[in-house]
């Protein structure tokens, strides 16, 4: 079937599907409306099947037309990312999907900086909890919280965090010792590795029953803390932009024991690292983390 179908035929189905017209699917394709009717009309006798519906004024996709449509315009999208995958024209396309906190809170406004510095790459930023499995080619890159060990992937670590208790600084004022926090409402982050019980046994102490607002991420439970509601354990990586304006606080740095792990991972399949924006992304990512991390080989 295909083979009695130009390519041709098919990108003008998507554009007048698309459109809902066959003058705009003319003007976009830079064809006559007369072309385009012709080219439906021979897709349609080639299918055996009516793919519009018409009437005097417009044209709409017919039941079995709008089933094509699903499949054809999904096809083009494929076409359109592949050759944007190896295309060394124009902008150079770097797609990331990273942990939403990290996305939020770390990388997004950093950004800037990223792009000043590499002014020919074109970034595409998703954020997500599910770990890019790569398959669909969607993604370049992912930054993940933890990190699958998957064969074919390579996981650069991002470097030791510091979870520690932080707060408003009128509630930090009432705070002089661990025991204090007792008196206090404590922000669960239920989907964080590192939990109160644990930070309260690094201070070989039993920490009490959770009694706090619980949300399902970290910047949440940042906002929530900035906004009075309570003491978040959190990430100073994550929370340094409330930290550095004072918005949040650390009642107890110098006064008790922080939790420090690798929270953070870069991941990406080895066939990908030869990319530059990639790799341009992945330097940049960790000199601003101050982690001297070797890459693997771009070749081989």
């Amino acid at each position: 079937m295909l083979q009695q179908v130009p390519l041709s035929f098919l990108r003008i189905f998507e554009a007048a599907g698309r459109t809902g017209s066959f003058r705009a699917a003319s003007a976009e394709l830079n064809l006559t409306p007369s072309a385009v009717s012709h080219a439906i009309r021979k897709l349609e006798q080639a299918l055996g099947i009516p793919l519009f519906d018409r009437d005097t004024r417009n044209v709409r996709l017919s039941y079995e037309g709008e089933a094509l449509m699903r499949h054809v315009s999904r096809a083009f999208e494929e076409l359109r990312r592949g050759m944007e995958v190896v295309s060394t024209r124009g902008p150079m396309l770097l797609r990331l999907h990273s942990a939403p906190s990290f996305a939020a809170q770390w990388l997004t406004p950093r950004l800037a900086a990223f792009l000043k510095h590499h002014p020919g790459v074109d970034v595409r930023l998703a954020a997500g909890t599910d770990y890019t499995r790569f398959t669909s080619d969607e993604f370049d890159a992912d930054i993940v919280y933890g990190g699958p060990r998957v064969e074919g992937l390579i996981v650069v670590p991002l470097g030791e965090e510091t979870i520690t208790p932080m707060c408003a600084p009128d509630l930090a004022a009432t705070i002089d010792t661990p025991a204090d926090l007792f008196n206090h409402v404590l922000i669960q982050t239920d989907s964080k590795q590192i939990q109160w019980a644990d930070w309260f046994a690094a201070n070989n102490m039993v920490g009490p029953s959770p009694n706090g607002s619980r949300f399902d991420r970290s910047f949440l439970a940042i906002a929530a803390a900035t906004e009075g509601l309570g003491i978040a354990l959190e990430s100073t990586r994550l929370a340094e932009r409330e930290l550095a304006s004072g918005r949040l606080v650390m009642p107890l740095e110098g006064k008790s024991n922080a939790v420090r792990y690798v929270g953070h991972n870069l991941v990406f399949p080895r066939y990908v690292r030869q990319r530059r924006p990639l790799r341009a992304f992945a330097e940049w990512l960790l000199a601003e983390l101050d982690i001297k991390a070797q890459l693997p080989p771009s070749g081989g």
